[in-house]
């Protein structure tokens, strides 16, 4: 039934058949294999989502660390000098941030800062009384870099419309009453009105300050808290976060939900901070001004240290939290209020943005696998500051369109930095291990069912032609074994019943024995052929000498040649006659009479009716022989399938010549089984079939 089935099937019947199974198994394979890899890739990114959340607790604990540390000064830290010790046992000491170098555990830090009610800058970095920098035991040389320093906070503040350029003259010198050894401590209900403080001067037990270098209006500092700027500079920022082509393909709704929830609540908790009250006592200038007095005569009197002496205020502060907030500049201020005497101060400190975000962010990103895998954003107030990626070159990134992928995690820091945001966005995400199983299992199970495919496909295609050439092999065996027996019948029983005259009696006689050498060639090729195919019969290979074979040769094919009409020619050239080769006699002569009969039969109308048997010696210890007839030669583009088993060069229907298509098969499967080649080839006039066998030693 099968074989019945396939033959009337064609190529493009099988193709589409064998297509369309193909695509039923393999799209529920994909889609299992596609579900599977899809799955590991959520647990790695949900994986990685937790090492960007525990990144991110430390980098927020480490900022944690430093704000707390920062809010643990005092007041009086921002002066150059403080009071330690208690009540006669007093003494003054440099603050803890006059030291020179600054050392300090923010990096990028350049330098603390103060502004007092009257919009007075100082720092802690250089003396009230510059004049008195050597009895402090500052050298000339160093006031001069703590100059530089106070200046480029300066520059900074004035850069950012925070700080005002000084006028010629101001008023710079506090006017004061004198005070006993100790002020009694202020009760601290007067912070009730803070926020209404008055900018008219008013007593303070703060130092006096030296001439003020600017002025600064703390109104600005107002304005820094949680308002961008209107016109921020460009190069300042990457991009805008609303701009940035991070996708969330990953990201569930109930999951974003529970993640905005989360931030929400921890906002919230971060912006829960708490004012302090502190005791503090500074060292006090007392200096006696006069309404009328000049900038000149205060400074003489400031530099006179014999007519003023130092003494100790004790007074209550109420301290802020710090804030923090990004300049126009791109410099970070993290700065704090302080309220004393209903007068309102600001302290605070500059940092350099690049150095404090590569220390603080990159260097422990850097040190993650997060880093091979994802960017991240460090976002301020919607606006992109840096991108970091070890991936990338430099770490900074400085395109748009480099800021792109999956979002993986975001998350704020803690007060006062909660306006900046981390953001991970993948740009690889690996599967882990089970994603290389899944990838692998992939390919070799796509790999299967191509090969298996392709395979039964083949095997389809080699099953159509073989019922094909099965078809037609039974035609042409129906058709070789019926014409000879029918001629033998009709020739035999003429003979039989006498109706031939004895001249007629030879030819029909002959005629009897041709046809049934023919059929009995047919019958021998047949059955070799089903031996070979079975691979039931090898070859008795035997040294013999060329000459033998030949003569052996010409004894068989003679008779067939010159039945046909034929002549032949047999020529050795050289000393080739002696030669010895191993091969199997009776299969060398079986090659030989297909190979004539083939040549026979194809150039049956050709002029030249003759048939050349030759053999020559070639390099390399090689013998070869040749059967060469001036028929029509072969066609080029049937030369590779002249070989192939039941192959025929003529249509079954309209050929005229016979055969069966096996001789040449044949042929060719018993030059190969012999160790030997076979090839074919056009000649002017006719074709030569060419057969080489290695010469014994």
């Amino acid at each position: 039934m099968f074989k019945k089935s396939l033959i009337g099937l064609n190529k493009r019947t099988l193709r589409n058949g064998l297509g369309l199974f193909f695509i039923a198994l393999a799209i529920p394979t994909i889609v299992l294999i596609q579900q599977s890899y899809s799955r590991l890739k959520w647990e790695a990114f949900h994986q990685h989502q937790v090492m960007a959340d525990e990144l991110v607790n430390r980098i927020d604990k480490r900022f944690t660390q430093l704000t707390e540390q920062e809010a643990q000064r005092t007041f009086t830290d921002y002066s150059f000098l403080n009071v330690v010790g208690e009540a006669e046992a007093r003494f003054f000491q440099r603050s803890p941030l006059s030291a020179y170098p600054i050392d300090s555990t923010i990096p990028g830090l350049i330098g603390y800062f103060q502004v007092d009610s009257l919009g007075i800058l100082s720092t802690p970095m250089v003396p009230e009384q510059q004049t008195d920098a050597n009895y402090y035991g500052i050298s000339k040389d160093e006031l001069n870099l703590r100059k530089a320093i106070r200046t480029k906070i300066q520059n900074i503040l004035i850069e950012n419309d925070l700080v005002k350029e000084a006028d010629s003259n101001p008023l710079a010198i506090i006017a004061v009453e004198p005070m006993d050894n100790e002020i009694k401590e202020v009760d601290s209900s007067f912070f009730s009105d803070r926020d209404s403080f008055s900018s008219e001067p008013a007593p303070a037990p703060a130092p006096a300050p030296a001439p003020a270098p600017a002025a600064i209006s703390q109104s600005s500092f107002d304005q820094l808290k949680g308002v961008a700027p209107q016109q921020p500079k460009k190069d300042r920022y990457l991009a805008e976060f609303k701009d940035l082509k991070i996708e969330q393909n990953y990201q569930e709704i109930e999951l974003i939900a529970e993640l905005i929830e989360k931030e929400k609540s921890d906002a919230s908790k971060r912006l829960i901070s708490k004012t302090r009250v502190e005791k503090n006592v500074l060292p006090e200038l007392r200096v006696k001004v006069d309404s009328g007095r000049t900038r000149d005569n205060a400074d003489d009197a400031l530099n006179d240290r014999n007519s003023n002496k130092l003494r100790v205020q004790t007074f209550e502060s109420e301290v802020d939290p710090f804030e923090f907030s990004q300049l126009e500049s791109g410099h970070f201020v993290l700065y704090r209020k302080v309220w004393l005497n209903k007068q309102r101060y600001v302290q605070g400190l500059l940092i350099e943005q690049d150095t404090f975000l590569n220390d603080m962010i990159s260097t422990t990103y850097n040190d993650t696998g997060l880093s091979k895998m994802s960017n991240l954003l460090v976002i301020f107030r919607s606006h992109v500051l840096s991108s970091f990626s070890s991936q990338s070159l430099p770490s900074y990134l400085s395109k748009t369109g480099e800021l792109t992928g999956e979002l993986l995690y975001q998350s704020r820091l803690s007060a006062p930095l909660n306006e900046m945001q981390l953001v991970f966005s993948i740009t690889q995400l690996p599967a882990g291990p089970g994603g290389k199983v899944v990838i692998w299992i992939g390919l070799i199970l796509g790999l299967i069912l191509s090969m298996g495919f392709y395979s039964l496909y083949r095997l389809g295609i080699g099953q159509i032609n073989l019922a094909n050439q099965q078809q037609d092999f039974i035609s042409s065996v129906s058709h070789e074994l019926k014409t000879p027996l029918t001629s033998i019948r009709m020739y035999g029983e003429i003979l039989r019943e006498g109706w031939a005259s004895e001249e007629k009696k030879k030819t029909y006689y002959d005629f009897i024995f041709d046809e049934s050498e023919r059929l009995s060639r047919l019958i021998n090729n047949v059955l070799l052929m089903a031996k070979l195919t079975r691979n039931s019969q090898q070859a008795e290979l035997k040294k013999i000498t060329v000459s033998e074979l030949m003569d052996s040769v010409q004894s068989k094919v003679s008779t067939q040649i010159e039945r046909a009409g034929f002549s032949q020619q047999i020529e050795f050239e050289g000393d080739v006659a002696d030669s010895v080769i191993e091969v199997d006699a009776d299969w060398f002569s079986q090659i030989m009479i297909n190979l004539v009969d083939n040549a026979l039969k194809f150039s049956a109308k050709s002029e030249q009716k003759t048939i050349e048997l030759s053999c020559q010696p070639l390099a390399n210890n090689k013998i070869q022989f040749t059967v060469k007839d001036y028929g029509p030669g072969i066609d080029e583009g049937k030369m590779n399938k002249i070989f192939t088993l039941f192959y025929r060069s003529e249509d079954e229907l309209t050929r005229e010549t016979t055969g069966t298509g096996i001789g040449l098969a044949l042929v060719h499967q018993m030059v190969s089984n012999m160790q030997g080649k076979i090839e074919v080839e056009n000649n002017a006039i006719g074709v030569s079939f060419k057969f080489i066998f290695y010469r014994c030693p």
